[in-house]
């Protein structure tokens, strides 16, 4: 079951819709973090009538926000991600949530890449954020996190909540400029449209082609294909004390099952498939990744692939060969699937 995180904003609203037609249990988180008073009480009844009126689970949590950044000596804006995602980890944890998703789209990736190049980065940084990873706190690292939107832009969410009517809450802090990704999003971007309208969508592919270039070219060895894959494979499922080698053997390809959420969906090759894969910077297209590892077309189409339930086209595991880095083993481990490929 995914945990989605409803602020009342309209990238957050426009994620619950879309969550909420496909059709798929889930339940909403929603922080209030008492930062514009009244305001703040009104987006936390709005989210809440929401949920009550699609029978969603809801979970709140009031947090004193300028209390916890001033003890810390941290920002606010660093006090509220801190205490974000640490109440959503307790959630995942209490509740048997399988991951958390955000509403953080096209825009907010442009933002971020913008922001770490300000402040000076590596080659991490000018990745932006991937639309899989785990969630930013020390207790809780080895649960998802899911960012679906990464591919919206602004304008696209825009476009659709006002076609379909739909409601959303406006933060009166958001024209204001007292914080640096509000002065990026309301000085610099208009800027930036003006030199090039589709700057958000440049920018982004701009990070996909970097993650591309900086992935591993061998991310696990390959098993002799001198005979061709039959596309036979043997499915186990196991428990996980961390004694056996955690890396990946030759022609085995080992899943945390938790991580997962339930049984291998197994499918073979479609244009459009992409996997992320352990040691990988960013996502690469699976006919890109075949190209780079010499799959012949036979091969390419016989190879048993791992898809992802809730989005088909995410490839989390190439039998044999390669495991996305959402479903790697990690120290908290306890029950892996193991896939063999068989001759």
């Amino acid at each position: 079951m995914l945990l989605v995180a409803v602020s009342g904003g309209i990238d957050s609203m426009y994620l619950a819709e879309k969550v909420r037609r496909q059709g798929g249990p889930f339940a909403i988180a929603h922080c209030n973090f008492r930062l514009r008073g009244e305001e703040s009480d009104g987006d936390e009844a709005f989210v809440r009538d929401w949920a009550e009126r699609y029978g969603v689970p809801f979970h709140v949590r009031r947090f004193e926000t300028a209390d916890y950044a001033r003890d810390r000596g941290i920002s606010i804006e660093m006090a509220a991600r801190e205490l974000r995602y640490r109440w959503f980890g307790a959630l995942c944890r209490e509740y048997g949530y399988e991951a958390v998703a955000v509403a953080h789209n096209a825009n907010d990736n442009a933002e971020t890449l913008l922001l770490n190049l300000l402040r000076g980065t590596g080659l991490k940084g000018i990745l932006g954020m991937q639309e899989a990873g785990f969630l930013p706190d020390p207790e809780y690292g080895d649960i998802p996190l899911r960012r679906p939107l990464l591919s919206a832009t602004r304008e696209e969410i825009t476009a659709f909540m006002r076609a379909e009517g739909l409601p959303w809450r406006e933060d009166s802090t958001n024209g204001e400029c007292h914080y640096k990704r509000n002065k990026l999003r309301n000085q610099v971007f208009p800027l930036l449209a003006e030199i090039n309208p589709s700057f958000v969508r440049t920018l982004c592919r701009s990070m996909e082609r970097f993650a591309e270039e900086l992935s591993p070219k061998e991310e696990t060895p390959a098993p002799d294909r001198s005979r061709g894959i039959s596309g036979r494979y043997r499915l186990e499922e196991a428990s996980w004390d961390g004694s056996e080698d955690v890396r990946q053997k030759e022609g085995v390809s080992i899943l945390d099952a938790c991580r997962l959420g339930g049984a291998p969906l197994i499918g073979r090759w479609e244009q459009g498939d992409w996997i992320r894969p352990i040691g990988a910077p960013g996502r690469k297209k699976l006919q890109d990744w075949f190209t780079d590892h010499h799959f012949t077309p036979e091969d390419k189409h016989a190879v048993p692939l791992v898809r992802d339930p809730e989005n088909p086209s995410h490839i989390l595991a190439v039998v044999g060969y390669a495991v996305d880095q959402s479903v790697r083993v990690g120290p908290k481990t306890r029950r892996i699937y193991r896939l063999t490929l068989l001759p």
